[in-house]
Parts: C-alpha cells; structure tokens; sequence
C-alpha cells in the first residue's frame, strides 16, 4: 500500500488538478481523502468539500464526499479531538478507504500551515498516517526556489518520507530544469515532475461562474458546461461591442445589465458562451426564448456590471466534473511530465 499526501506551499497551487491527472493516468484501483475540508458546498442540507465531491464523482469512488474529511471547522475540530482523536480517526478512515486499493491519496489544505492547531497540517497527516509527502508548487521560478528552499531547512520533517515535488503550471519548462532544478536537486530535493501552464486550464465554465456568482439560470442550462474563453463587459452601445475585437472572439461571456436587449441580441449573433444579466433584471420573454432555442445561458445577477466582472476577476477556477476536455488535458499533461514510478515508490 502507498500512502500519499499531496500538499502545497500556497493556496491555489493546482493539487487537485494534479491528483485528477494522476488518478487518470495510474492504471490501478485508488483511494482519496482530504481530512480538512477548505473548500465548503453545502448541498442538499450535507456539508462538504469541493475536492473531495469532485475526485469522488469523476473516479466514481463509492465514497460520499462528506465521509472522506474530519471536518471543515476549526473550533469543532478541536472540541471533537486532541492529536491522539485525530490520529486515531484518520487510522479509521484509512481503513475503509485502503480496501481493495493499491494507491491513496490524501489531500492537505490551501497551504503548508493550514490545520496545524487542530493536527491536520500537511505535516500531521503524512506522520499520522506514515504516508509520502508530495508537495506541489507553481507560480514564478524564484519564488518556487525560496518555496523548496524553506521546506528542506526550516520545516521539521524527521520521520517523514519526503519523496519530492511537482511544479506545476511552469512557463518554461526547459528553462526550469536547465536553470532551476539542478539548484533544487542541490538542497537534496527530488523533482518529480514539471507540468507545463496551459491556458486552457484557466478557462472557467459557465455553470462554475454561476455558482460563485449565486446566479439564477433562466434559460440555456444545457450550455452550462459551456467554457468561457474571453470575458466582454457590454457596457457601451450594441453597435459600438459589434466593432470592438474581443466582441468578435469565441465563446466569449457577455457582462450586461438585463434592459440592454440591444447589447444580448448583439451577444446572441456571434458565438458566446453565456450572458450575465446584472441588476436583477430579466430581458422580455422573446429574447428567453431565443436564448433557448440556442442553448445560450442567461444567467440573473442582482450585483451591477462592475461589481460582477470583479468577482470574475478574482475569482479562483476550480474544476468541474463534467469539464471532460480539461480532464484529458491533465491526463496527457501529468502522464508526460511527472514520473509516476518516482511517486510510486516503483523507481529502480
């Protein structure tokens, strides 16, 4: 049995993207958990996390995503268990999860030090549960360098099998192992992978921004899995948008308050992935319907054009289970960048 625990050094680093292509790409029965869950759904009157909901569904576990975490609360977490309770219950829950599997995957929070005061840091979990610890970076080579750097000399990992780490999203790839990982593999660190950026990632579907957004869907629910390649707020007249160069771009979302019939006929003609309707305000039943008619989400925001496009900004993308394209993406990517006998534990 091997034991995984997938961590990384700041939030939105990519290690449920890289769990999904490795899950893709490993050939063998595998387990799952996240014992802190971060990333909160409520659904259905049940609590759970985001990652666990989304592994368990693509991979079909069998698990319901609530059953695979602790906790997701602090205070709770603490009233319910001292380390020995944590220790104790992850042991519990390996049990269940181990069966019949070759391979599990234990997923850490947002970052190195999330759930230190309740014993479920990345640290904690890979002693709790003697499993392998990977961690997985991404962002600016200097600052994956000053990652790696305070991970082998100012965290404490004695005891720990430290296999490596995956950078993820790299701009440059060969640049990377010309210029950086010789330094890395100085401090004693093994990399196991590098994982090239790919746009195609970054791209968010309409139902995902739907979510975040609290929209209500009027029509269109079938283009929900729809990506949205390029963001066009429609503030200006329809004949103004139609001359603009990125209102000409594919599967373009469309930002516009709903009295703007003129500026949602003109997003109609062209190809767009979805319309955000902002100020609460719905367009006359003919448009509906031909928004239907082509399949075209109308999504009802009560927020203004400014505050919507904002909240898409800063958004942070997660992927969706029925975002098919994206998961083969990250099949190819992981299968060809990371070294999956390394992980394993199979390396000769």
């Amino acid at each position: 049995m091997r034991r995984l625990v997938f961590a990384s050094t700041r939030e939105g680093a990519g290690k449920t993207s890289v769990i999904v292509g490795l899950g893709q790409v490993l050939g063998k029965p595998f387990g799952y958990m996240k014992p802190f869950g971060d990333r909160l759904l409520y659904r259905k009157k049940r609590l759970w996390d985001y990652d666990s909901a989304l592994i368990a569904n693509i991979f079909d576990l069998g698990e319901n995503p609530e059953d695979i975490s602790l906790g997701f609360d602090h205070s709770k977490l603490r009233f319910m268990y001292d380390e020995a309770g944590t220790k104790g219950k992850l042991g519990e829950l390996l049990t269940h999860i181990e069966k019949d599997r070759d391979v599990v995957f234990i997923e850490a929070g947002k970052d190195l030090a999330y759930g230190i005061s309740v014993n479920l840091d990345a640290i904690s979990l890979a002693r709790h549960t003697d499993a392998s610890l990977v961690i997985v970076t991404g962002g600016d080579e200097r600052t994956i360098l000053d990652d790696v750097t305070f991970v082998r000399n100012h965290l404490n990992l004695d005891g720990i099998s430290f296999a490596g780490i995956i950078v993820n999203r790299a701009y440059d790839v060969e640049d990377f192992k010309t210029t950086y990982a010789p330094i890395i593999a100085g401090l004693g660190v093994q990399v196991l992978g590098v994982i090239p950026y790919e746009v195609e990632l970054t791209h968010p579907a309409v139902g995902f921004l739907s979510e975040i957004l609290f929209a209500k869907v009027i029509t269109g629910e079938v283009g929900l899995s729809t990506v949205a390649k390029h963001i066009f707020v429609g503030a200006m007249s329809a004949d103004a948008a139609r001359r603009h160069p990125s209102f000409g771009k594919t599967r373009k979302l469309v930002i516009t308050s709903g009295d703007r019939s003129d500026m949602i006929l003109a997003a109609l003609e062209g190809d767009t992935a979805g319309i955000i309707l902002t100020n609460n305000i719905s367009p006359p039943s003919a448009i509906i319907s031909q928004a239907a008619e082509m399949g075209v989400p109308l999504l009802l925001v009560p927020d203004d054009t400014y505050q919507v496009a904002k909240q898409i900004d800063d958004a942070q993308y997660l992927l969706k289970r029925d975002e098919i394209e994206k998961i083969e993406l990250l099949k190819k990517l992981v299968g060809e960048n990371v070294d999956l006998s390394a992980i394993l534990g199979e390396a000769g």
